[in-house]
């Protein structure tokens, strides 16, 4: 299926490859140059891209772009999804997934694409299966590696969930202590107007799980509003059948971290913003133009916002802005043209400006449309959807360590629609 893997940085140089059927050589990846060019953004480059006889397929994390490469067709987004679990993997691992961290530790890099792939099928994709294969590093590894040449993290023995029949768990768990920690996480991508009223409004939401159980467990979660949910993404431990018949989770979960499950709601569905943003972004005929955003908490939600970031790409054609923000500071990136303002904690008696000018290059034409702003920010105890956990149950009885769910609102993409 996958023939090869090409990472590649920002500035366009393969820092790191890997072959399983065949080697493809690296020329390969002129094709995906080519689209990257003619795309404005990371975000507008086709994930797949057809050659005379390749395809390659690509996504872009953490500010690095992963090109698979096959040579006959497959459904696109089963290679996809492995590519986003490779990057998973790698952030559970390392603790980041930047280029400067894969090349620290290139040598289980290759040793973990190596169980994760067997001739370019997917083998081991779980994260306790493959540290139960390879170690996580840590300072006296990384010292044996370097002083020997060799892998002394790799298990000789293959994990004893491969050969059963929950692939995903392995076997002879034992914990002192049983927990079980839920995060229900949703991202909001809304379209805003002009005056702050929501035009169009959808969430993303997660559901990551830390599950230190001992032996075998077999959990059933409930929700208050199931038939919220749409488009849902299941976690291979849970049985489907038992979800569509009574619209209960039941499933034997892995040990540590893995995400349940992932769900939509989409514009059908009453989606109440919980911060208002209001916008004056405009551009004069000239060198000039005028920004002014001011971020507002609504007084009926009565939360905390918190780790307020707003995110402003601006058309290449914008030379610099001169902004002056009355909380919190901004940054201004010439190269990438994008303004970063770290508000901070959103206080209800305190409405965060930011206003200035924005300069233009001389005889620039003026830009077309004004740019989409990226509002982040962090909610806890609070799931805007308005989605709600009934009970979690352990073989039919009320599980006593657990005592509720952790709900964490993320904020998306805030369209500017003037």
């Amino acid at each position: 299926m996958i023939h090869s893997l090409f990472i590649i940085n920002n500035t366009g140089d393969v820092f790191m490859e890997k072959h399983w059927k065949s080697v493809i050589l690296k020329p390969i990846c002129d094709y995906f140059f080519e689209a990257q060019t003619k795309a404005g953004n990371p975000e507008d480059i086709p994930p797949i891209i057809p050659t005379p006889h390749h395809y390659l397929i690509n996504i872009y994390r953490n500010q690095l772009y992963y090109v698979a490469v096959v040579t006959t067709e497959v459904p696109p987004l089963f290679v996809i999804e492995f590519l986003h679990r490779i990057v998973d993997i790698f952030e559970d691992y390392f603790q980041g997934c930047s280029e400067s961290i894969l090349k620290e530790y290139y040598v289980i890099v290759y040793e973990l694409l190596d169980e994760m792939l067997d001739n370019g099928f997917p083998l081991a994709v779980e994260s306790n299966i493959l540290k139960e294969l390879i170690k996580p590093p840590n300072f006296l590894r990384t010292i044996a590696d370097t002083i020997t040449g060799k892998a002394t993290g790799v298990g000789a023995t293959l994990p004893t969930g491969q050969l059963s029949s929950i692939p995903w768990r392995r076997t002879g768990v034992k914990y002192t202590n049983n927990e079980a920690y839920f995060d229900v996480i949703e991202e909001v991508d809304a379209i805003i107007d002009k005056s702050g009223s929501t035009v169009i409004a959808e969430i993303q939401g997660y559901i990551d799980c830390l599950v230190k159980l001992s032996g075998m467990p077999d959990l059933t979660l409930t929700f208050m509003n199931p038939r919220l949910l749409d488009d849902v993404s299941f976690h291979p431990c849970i049985r489907f059948k038992r979800w569509e018949t009574e619209k209960i989770l039941s499933f034997v979960p892995p040990d540590g971290n893995f995400r349940l499950l992932s769900y939509h709601i989409g514009t059908n569905n009453m989606v109440a913003i919980p911060v208002v943003l209001r916008h004056n972004i405009f551009y004069r005929e000239g060198t000039a133009g005028r920004f002014d955003v001011t971020i507002s908490q609504k007084t009926t939600m009565g939360k905390t916002v918190e780790h307020l970031v707003l995110e402003c790409p601006f058309p290449k054609s914008v030379l610099n802005v001169t902004l002056t923000p009355n909380q919190g500071k901004y940054t201004f990136d010439p190269v990438t043209k994008v303004m970063t303002w770290e508000v901070g904690r959103l206080e209800s008696t305190r409405s965060p400006n930011i206003k200035g000018t924005i300069n233009l290059q001389t005889g620039s034409p003026v830009p077309e449309s004004n740019p989409t702003l990226s509002l982040q920010f962090t909610i806890s105890s609070l799931a805007i959807s308005g989605l709600k956990v009934n009970r979690l149950d352990m073989y039919g009885e009320k599980y006593k360590p657990f005592k509720g769910v952790k709900y964490v609102t993320k904020a998306g993409k805030f369209q500017v629609r003037t």
